[in-house]
């Protein structure tokens, strides 16, 4: 009777790709970041997988660490091992023609250019589900399954579509806009800010008011856009609106622009289809649908300065 010997044990899949992940983007703490989970959960997977395999993968440094010769040499090999299971669940996706369609999107986009869309987009598509996902960063096709992506480019890739032009100005509540006519009156009063866009103030300032002395760094930042606006909406300082985002607000009068000078901005906001196998059927008709609902908008959002 022949005797076959054992398959190798292969080590956990959730070890492999913590280790792939943070040989692939030289961090641990980025890996834990694309992985959705903690730092010191990606250092115990690598422990684990170096535990089965009975040696490190990593040395460990006074500075950190890096890749043994071993795991550098295979890292392409697993890199493009994850790559094609990705693009294999993209495939059974593909299958089930009645999945929601999936829409990630810059936070503040999402909540605050998207979902007010959402009822109307829903009505127009009573047959079709739709799940929603912010993200910080724009997913890698190859890891994250998405049908559209929208986001802020600079430009935008073959097959995507920006949504109009945008600007930045000041905005504020109507009773705090009642005390600003003049740059000496702007540099009284508390400056919002969104962390990521911190700068946005000082490049407005120098584009709109260049003689003015005013701090652009001064008052609080908000790690989330929709925090800021909030405070803004609730009369606790001035924000520097992203027209795309406070349109609404300046139309329907809960915010005002105490300075006409609105300066446009190279990024804006886009929207990205995936080209893949399994994206879904519909995208092309949800994008051009989102496309139309900006462009009708477009004009009474630039009626409000």
């Amino acid at each position: 009777m022949p005797v076959k010997p054992p398959r190798p044990r292969l080590p956990s899949l959730n070890a492999l790709r913590a280790f792939e992940a943070a040989a692939r983007l030289e961090s641990f703490t980025r890996a834990a970041d694309e992985l959705g989970v903690t730092a010191g959960a990606v250092t115990q997977q690598i422990r684990q997988l170096e535990a089965t395999l009975g040696f490190p993968v990593f040395r460990r440094l006074a500075q950190g660490v890096t890749l043994t010769d071993a795991a550098r040499e295979a890292l392409p090999r697993l890199t493009r091992g994850f790559d094609m299971l990705g693009q294999a669940v993209q495939a059974l996706r593909e299958a089930e023609p009645h999945r929601p369609l999936a829409i990630t999107a810059l936070p503040c986009l999402a909540q605050l250019w998207l979902s007010p869309r959402l009822p109307a987009l829903q009505q127009a598509f009573p047959d079709l589900q739709i799940s929603l996902t912010a993200m910080e960063e724009p997913p890698d096709p190859r890891r994250e399954p998405y049908d559209l992506a929208l986001f802020y480019r600079v430009s935008a890739e073959a097959g995507a579509q920006q949504l109009g032009d945008d600007a930045i100005l000041p905005v504020c509540a109507p009773t705090l806009a009642s005390q600003i006519s003049s740059a000496a009156d702007l540099a009284r009063q508390t400056l919002l800010h969104d962390a990521v866009w911190r700068n946005d103030w000082a490049r407005w300032l120098a584009f709109a008011l260049p003689e003015a002395r005013i701090d652009s760094g001064r008052g609080p930042a908000f790690s989330l856009y929709s925090l800021a606006l909030d405070a803004c909406l609730s009369g606790s300082g001035v924000l520097m609106g992203r027209m795309s985002l406070v349109a609404p607000h300046l139309a329907n009068r809960r915010l005002v622009a105490p300075f006409a000078q609105a300066m446009a901005t190279p990024d804006r906001p886009t929207l990205t289809p995936a080209i893949g196998p399994g994206a879904h059927a519909r995208r092309g008709e949800i994008m051009e649908w989102l496309a139309r609902s900006a462009r009708e908008d477009s004009p009474s959002a630039l009626a409000v300065l």
